[in-house]
């Protein structure tokens, strides 16, 4: 008999196979439907030309609407030869402006100097390491939240050290991975520390905000409020659910002969310990002299009339954040001797810049659909018409954040980028909503929530597969369905919990982050 939710079948009377549990075969659909989707690189073009297509139609209907700024807005034709010039001429530009471009590469090559140089993954290990049992789950989860900074490297470092950590206090270390797997995709987008995504989603973010006023800024902070307060909830959601519902499952004993040699994985060597407390003052010493700094009324880090929300500070946080990462990196990685020559810090960045390759190319692809998208005014046409209809027909602000996030977590099941999924939504929904006085930021944190919630579930995340091969080091027949449906009630609470923490935040009208506007 196989345990209950695993990947195997037995036989059934006379000779039968009984049905698979429901879970499964969802998730069968799913990866079928999601295997024939176009790479993202090729769902923009595809969209691009369906864009043309439309912008042609509604160019000879002769559609128009008027802007918020009283001026008319025509729809003009892709597939015009004004159209097919304006693509031709622009293509580098459109690429070289695309907003997320520079910050990423900047913050990728700071950030990669931190990850590489080992300081990352001594931050993680510490955070797991030698927790008492009462507070394991707790400390893996909300490792889980500040993992992000690392990106896709966090599946790799924390998942197996989320096993080792409750082997190592006597927990099921099945239970193990698949907090530290929920904790990393279904809170992808909350953390108490800057990530290269809020970088990407601020950029996209701004470029939608501009179909409506071409003056927007969204910064990488404009949500970092909400992300600190949504990583603890979300920290004590995992907790109590793993304590309540999975805790109580009677399938996490690991096989029999599952390794159990690796433990020793969680504990620093005597120059890690070193070079993690030389770089965690190094960190205070920032800090304090970033405070210094900004304090004076007349600090050229302020903005004009001696703000801060709109100053070089805010406005350069992107380089704040690259050279923040990179200086800790190079302290802890000189000590550690990750680091040994001036010349091993541009190969760490170099190396940084080669795994998010695939980013800049499908930034490639965005950045002309949505250069196409602003210069046929489609979006201008599908801003206001939306935004009337939701004023005609008087649906509450909240319900319509409900109908949003219903269908942006339906499509997070099978388009896994949160980079393509926004690029995809935001040029339609941040207009629609800043013409009923929802601001961008709130549109953006609102997605958040939707690019989160339902990774942990979805087979066709590349990490799913991951976290599977490592629940498999404990559970040989351990399959899609086994990982589902552990993720699946942690998953469920934590949208629910983090959507009503959001609404709340909204009702409260508290800033989502600096410079946020409050409504």
């Amino acid at each position: 008999m196989s345990r209950a939710g695993g990947g195997t079948r037995t036989d059934g009377p006379g000779g039968t196979q009984p049905e698979l549990p429901r879970i499964v075969r969802a998730m069968a659909v799913v990866e079928r439907v999601g295997n024939a989707l176009p790479h993202p690189f090729w769902l923009f073009w595809v969209l691009s030309g369906i864009l043309a297509v439309i912008s042609a139609g509604l160019a000879v209907a002769g559609v128009a609407v008027v802007t918020p700024s009283g001026e008319p807005a025509v729809v003009r034709n892709l597939l015009s030869g004004d159209g097919v010039a304006m693509a031709l001429s622009s293509m580098i530009d459109n690429f070289a402006e695309f907003p997320p471009m520079a910050t990423i590469v900047t913050v990728i090559m700071g950030v990669a100097v931190a990850e590489r140089s080992g300081l990352l993954a001594a931050v993680m290990r510490v955070g797991v390491a030698r927790v008492p049992a009462s507070l394991v789950v707790f400390s893996v989860a909300f490792a889980g939240t500040v993992s992000h900074v690392a990106s896709a490297a966090a599946y790799v470092i924390l998942v197996p050290l989320g096993g080792l950590a409750f082997r190592a206090v006597g927990r099921s270390p099945i239970l193990g991975i698949v907090v530290a797997y929920t904790s990393i995709a279904s809170g992808y987008d909350a953390s108490p520390v800057p990530t290269p995504n809020d970088a990407i989603f601020a950029g996209i973010t701004t470029a939608a905000a501009r179909i409506v006023d071409p003056a927007a800024v969204v910064t990488p902070l404009s949500n970092w409020f909400f992300n600190i307060v949504s990583s603890v909830v979300l920290a004590l959601v995992i907790t109590l659910v793993t304590r309540l519902v999975l805790s109580k499952r009677p399938d996490l004993d690991a096989d029999a002969d599952a390794r159990d040699d690796d433990l020793g994985r969680l504990h620093l060597e005597p120059a890690e310990r070193s070079a993690l407390r030389r770089s965690g003052w190094v960190l205070l010493g920032l800090v304090a002299l970033l405070v210094v700094a900004v304090l004076p009324a007349g600090s050229p880090l302020r903005g004009d009339g001696g703000g801060i929300v709109e100053s070089p500070l805010i406005e350069g946080i992107g380089a704040v954040i690259a050279l923040g990462f990179g200086l800790l990196g190079i302290v802890y990685g000189t000590r550690a001797g990750t680091i040994t020559s001036a010349a091993d810090v541009p190969k760490l960045m170099v190396e940084g810049l080669k795994q998010i390759a695939p980013v800049l190319a499908l930034f490639f692809a965005i950045a002309q659909f949505l250069a196409y998208f602003e210069w046929t005014r489609v979006g201008d046409v599908l801003a206001v018409v939306a935004a009337d209809g939701l004023r005609t027909t008087g649906i509450p602000i909240p319900v319509v954040f409900l109908m949003v996030l219903v269908v942006l977590t339906v499509v997070n099941v099978m388009v896994t980028s949160g980079t393509a999924m926004w690029a995809i939504a935001a040029p339609v929904l941040v207009p629609m909503l800043l013409l009923v006085d929802v601001p961008a930021e709130t549109t953006q944190a609102l997605f958040r929530i939707a690019d989160s919630g339902s990774t942990a579930i979805t087979p066709m995340s590349p990490y799913f597969v991951m976290a599977l091969g490592f629940l498999q080091r404990y559970r040989r027949d351990a399959g899609i369905g086994t990982l589902a449906s552990y993720t699946l009630p942690l998953a469920v609470a934590m949208t629910v919990v983090w959507t009503l923490l959001f609404m709340a935040w909204w009702a409260l009208g508290i800033p989502l982050g600096p410079g946020a506007p409050v409504r």
